[in-house]
């Protein structure tokens, strides 16, 4: 299968983690994107007490034997063969959110992935200043994962299951680098079928034109929905039994956009299927309009 352009242009994954049990679930799928794109990964960790240790930081190279990527008992430069760049970051005490935007600031990061609370939608650990008005403006793709939602990539042997994919679509933002980034993530992720589902709250008439890639096994399903737009979305991805929620957003300030009133954050308070979003106007966006 030829691999679309959705996760070829990844050169750098982000996993922000506070090592609980929901920050593992994110690793993996970080750990799986940046295995499948051949890029670096960097795993930041602040110890806001100053008591966190190198030793909590989850295990790439154990995962990736786990996996079957690399043999049992390989050195710590196996990870390199495999074209992943890893690298453990720790930053001493601080606000986390301050962390990840000086971090950000100095190393331009295309997919950031986050584990968030089933609960509220938020990052517990990022503390109260994510609803700071942030000016920084960045435009990272960040892939979200609801705590107690295992996502669609196993821990276990780090297969991928994505069968059914929901991207809410309106006229703005523009839903091509959605469509684009679904297509090529799939390819990418060797999903030989399934459905992608677009659904548009509203009417024929505010429908918006769209020009569909074409996906060796995979078919596009249209479906129109009134009334409030994050119910509909909530509703249609637990319908369709979503395995993830692709979401173009307005960009503005990058992941933490994602984070707070968003339709995002809303979107995530229920707990339904991983979001990745996807900032209009940056990198990865223009790329794939």
């Amino acid at each position: 299968m030829s691999t679309g352009p959705g996760f070829s242009i990844i050169q750098s994954v982000l996993h922000p983690t506070d090592f609980s049990e929901s920050s593992l679930v994110a690793f993996h799928h970080a750990l799986k994107a940046a295995l499948l794109s051949k890029s670096k990964l960097t795993l930041l960790h602040v110890s806001t007490d100053g008591t966190s240790e190198w030793s909590h930081f989850p295990g790439v190279r154990e995962t990736l034997e786990r996996w079957g990527a690399l043999p049992k008992g390989s050195p710590k430069a196996a990870v390199g063969t495999l074209g992943i760049n890893a690298a453990k970051v720790m930053a001493k005490k601080g606000e986390p959110v301050d962390a990840i935007g000086n971090y950000l600031e100095s190393n331009p990061t295309d997919l950031i992935v986050l584990s968030t609370s089933k609960r509220d939608g938020r990052i517990p650990w990022l503390g109260k200043s994510v609803a700071e008005p942030v000016t920084r403006k960045a435009g990272e793709m960040t892939l979200l994962l609801p705590g107690d939602v295992e996502g669609f990539v196993s821990h276990k042997d780090g297969s991928v299951r994505l069968n059914r994919i929901l991207i809410p679509i309106a006229r703005t933002p523009r839903p091509e680098p959605a469509l684009n980034a679904a297509a090529g993530l799939v390819q990418k992720w060797n999903c030989s079928e399934g459905t992608f589902v677009l659904l548009h709250v509203g009417n024929s008439n505010t429908m918006p034109a769209l020009r569909l890639p074409e996906v060796p096994g995979w078919t596009w399903q249209k479906e129109l929905r009134t009334g409030e737009v994050i119910e509909g979305i909530v509703n249609a991805a637990k319908e369709h039994k979503a395995d993830l929620i692709l979401l173009a957003t307005d960009g503005r300030n990058g992941f933490l956009d994602a984070l707070r009133g968003s339709h995002s954050e809303r979107i995530l308070r229920y707990g339904v299927a991983p979001l990745l979003t996807i900032p209009v106007g940056s990198r990865a966006s223009r790329f794939l309009s």
